[in-house]
């Protein structure tokens, strides 16, 4: 199927020369002369209907190309932390975005001064009804935001303010480089390489890796420190003068969820933490463990070989994803050939893995570093689910392409399940399947133990920093306790500055960057077992559930394509018996003895 794949991605297509892109230079320089023009023109207020649709279509314009400038920032961040000139370029279109959301925030609080009844009628209009939610929605909000200038006012420090603090993170983090020692040599490392170094099969080297993690999170913790204290301050200050008291308020409200569903979710979770336990203490003994530490979280068990070749796993990628859906395996495909994907693995790429659009071209592409395990298989089959996801939405306006994190995650934790389940089909062996197997319990643990650890330390930073600063040894210890609670007393041996190492931690575009990922994880568990009822029906059903994604609350969004109630805890506890089906089977395979 394929040939030759180039594991780098092409940035060209959009703007050809990276960060000395003079095709890219225009392009701001015509952007952010539109944006300006646009914030002179909403300090007027629009005089009939007609005026309303003009602008709202203009401020949907500006939308997508500043994605799509904001996309090529991203990309050329994460090829390469030393470019010092996208990290100019960077703060160029967060300064733009600034003025941009300042506009919108005046525009917002026009809309709110429109008397119910000819705003009904506006948002009823051929020409807006498509937008109709999404301009409800920023109606809604705006009433519950400061006055217009104070809002202002905000979006334009928190560039230099709130935003710098993140900025300063990834600088520091960017420089970072980890020695350690494989095969008999001293090795230099980026912290992306070294993460993938934690499912290497010695329990020696992963914990001699470990231990040379914590050392180099250790030596920056201060600085990290100080930027999250600082973050956290910034939020509490804003939240505070908006008469908000809960910190979940705003990462609630930007998910498009309620209260009582997240606690439903959480609470099910705590109630089936038994299973989990049982799958981990099992692996300790298999694996021959005196102590089950953090860095063994992610340890192959079995002695079949875990590797792919890029080519390889591309096109199992595009079979299994065929199996659902051809227009995903096309996407896919495409992204293949086409090189949508910055795969190598070299020094001074970024961290993680994501996948990023470029509405104006309709097209994505997605970053990771690509060793060959199949935890670098089932990131790029999450994110081709992201590109998917996207794909399918190229053609509604703007504003309802703007999906919530928590469903964002939907279409491509079903591509990764889509690519677990077949591989575990596929196994030459008992060796491979318990490999695979343990694979996909591993990601159980990591999105309803490792995720909930974030929430709970999170949740209760923000409540000690409402006092003052939290110092780094009280970080480590928050840390910790979290990760105890979170794995049950499952671990033997913990990460102390996960907060430190954690990119997602100092985020200021989505604040609790947790939560989400676990309902991503278990709504789409739920899209899963419906695709395996569905049948030949459920392409197009599907699509049309990851349309609404951008238009609905996500309790109506469940209830509309799948018929559940998302505030109870059936939906939650039959997704969680998907997601642990496996446990079972592992148990038996598991049950002869330890491999050590």
């Amino acid at each position: 199927m394929f040939k030759d794949l180039n594991q780098t991605w092409d940035l060209d297509v959009f703007f050809p020369g990276g960060s000395r892109s003079e095709a890219f230079a225009q392009y701001l320089d015509r952007l952010e002369a539109d944006v300006k023009e646009f914030v002179d023109e909403v300090e007027k207020v629009p005089a009939d209907s007609s005026e309303w649709v003009r602008r709202i279509e203009r401020a949907q314009e500006l939308t997508k190309r500043l994605r799509q400038a904001s996309a090529f920032i991203s990309c050329l961040d994460a090829q390469d932390v030393h470019d010092r000139l996208s990290r100019v370029l960077g703060g160029r279109v967060r300064q733009i975005h600034a003025s941009f959301s300042s506009a919108m925030t005046v525009m917002d609080r026009q809309m709110m001064d429109v008397p119910d009844d000819r705003w009904e009628a506006l948002v009823s209009s051929e020409e807006l009804k498509p937008v109709a939610f999404n301009l409800n929605e920023r109606r809604t909000r705006a009433k519950n935001r400061l006055p217009v200038e104070q809002e202002i006012l905000v979006n334009e420090l928190s560039v230099d303010g709130y935003q710098g603090w993140s900025d300063l993170y990834d600088l520091v983090t960017g420089r970072m480089t980890l020695t350690i020692v494989e095969d008999g040599k001293e090795v230099k490392l980026s912290p992306g390489q070294a993460s993938n170094r934690m499912s290497h099969p010695d329990p020696a080297f992963r914990r001699h890796v470990m231990e040379r993690w914590e050392e180099a999170w250790a030596k920056e913790a201060d600085l990290c420190a100080l930027a999250l204290n600082r973050l956290a301050g910034y939020r509490l200050a804003l939240y505070r003068r908006r008469g908000w008291d809960s910190v979940l308020r705003e990462p609630l409200e930007m998910n498009r969820m309620s209260q009582a569903t997240l606690d439903v979710m959480w609470d099910t979770i705590n109630k089936n933490k038994d299973r989990l336990v049982e799958y981990m203490k099992r692996k300790k003994e298999f694996l021959g463990l005196k102590e089950l530490g953090w860095q063994d979280l992610g340890a192959p068990v079995g002695k079949a070989q875990s590797k792919m070749t890029y080519q390889e796993a591309a096109e199992f990628i595009v079979e299994q994803f065929g199996t659902v859906s051809e227009k995903m395996a096309r996407l896919a495909e495409k992204a293949f050939r086409e090189r949508w994907i910055e795969a190598e693995d070299r020094p001074g790429k970024r961290m993680g893995g994501f996948c990023t659009s470029f509405p104006e071209s309709k097209q994505s592409r997605i970053f990771v570093t690509f060793s060959g395990t199949l935890g670098n298989v089932a990131t790029v089959a999450h994110e081709l689910g992201h590109a998917f996801h996207q794909s399918v939405m190229n053609d509604l306006p703007p504003m309802a392409q703007q999906y919530a994190m928590n469903v964002a995650e939907t279409a491509s934790t079903f591509s990764e399940m889509v690519v677990a389940d077949a591989a575990v089909r596929a196994a030459k062996d008992r060796d491979e399947k318990l490999l695979l197997v343990d694979d996909k319990l591993q990601r159980a643990t990591s999105l309803l133990m490792n995720i909930q650890a974030r929430f709970l330390f999170e949740v209760r930073f923000y409540e000690e920093r409402r006092k003052g600063m939290v110092s780094v040894p009280r970080l480590n210890e928050l840390m910790v306790e979290a990760q105890k609670e979170a794995f049950a007393g499952a671990l033997d041996l913990y990460h102390p500055h996960f907060w430190a190492s954690k990119l997602h931690f100092y985020n200021t575009r989505v604040p609790f960057y947790n939560f989400p990922y676990t309902f991503g994880f278990l709504f789409s568990a739920g899209v899963y077992s419906w695709a395996k009822e569905a049948g030949k029906g459920f392409e197009e059903r599907y699509i049309g559930l990851l349309r609404d994604t951008g238009r609905m609350q996500v309790e109506d969004l469940a209830k509309k394509h799948i018929g559940c109630d998302l505030t109870k805890p059936d939906f939650w506890q039959s997704a969680i018996d998907l997601v642990l089906s496996d446990l079972p089977e592992y148990l038996e395979l598991t049950a002869a003895g330890s491999e050590g």
